[in-house]
């Protein structure tokens, strides 16, 4: 998954899903809390990426699994997307990630990350230089 898409929650805290994306998620998809850079947002998993959570989970000692790890699951929800492609988000989801009105859905290699619009903005200008860039590509590889 790739791109970044604004959007706007609608009166029902719903969102549309972008269209790019929509073929990936699949008529079925899970968003939990998330962070990234220690900014917070949500994470959007496909069904198949949530089973492979959710049995990576299953593996953990118990007492991993008593601990902050199990927020994952105890906040997350099942999105299906209605006919006009829109989802709705817990209100404990957006008071988690900050986001009111104005967001941004991005695509994150195997993931989407759904981001207030101010706190993505911020996000990206603390990692959009030159050196931070340049650490992320020899990361991966590049």
């Amino acid at each position: 998954m790739i791109g970044k898409y604004p959007a706007k929650m609608d009166d029902k805290n719903r969102l549309f899903v972008p269209a790019k994306l929509r073929e990936e998620l699949g008529t079925e998809f899970y968003v939990t809390l998330g962070f990234n850079c220690g900014h917070k947002c949500l994470t959007i998993y496909s069904t198949s990426d949530w089973q492979t959570l959710s049995e990576n989970y299953n593996r953990l000692p118990l007492a991993q699994r008593a601990g902050p790890t199990s927020l994952i699951f105890i906040n997350a929800t099942e999105c299906t997307p209605d006919r006009q492609n829109r989802f709705s988000l817990t209100q404990n989801l957006m008071n988690y990630a900050g986001i009111t009105k104005d967001v941004v859905i991005v695509g994150r290699a195997g993931q989407a990350e759904i981001w207030d619009a101010a706190e993505f903005e911020a996000f990206e200008l603390e990692n959009l230089t030159p050196e931070k860039l340049l650490a992320s590509l020899e990361a991966i590889g590049l």
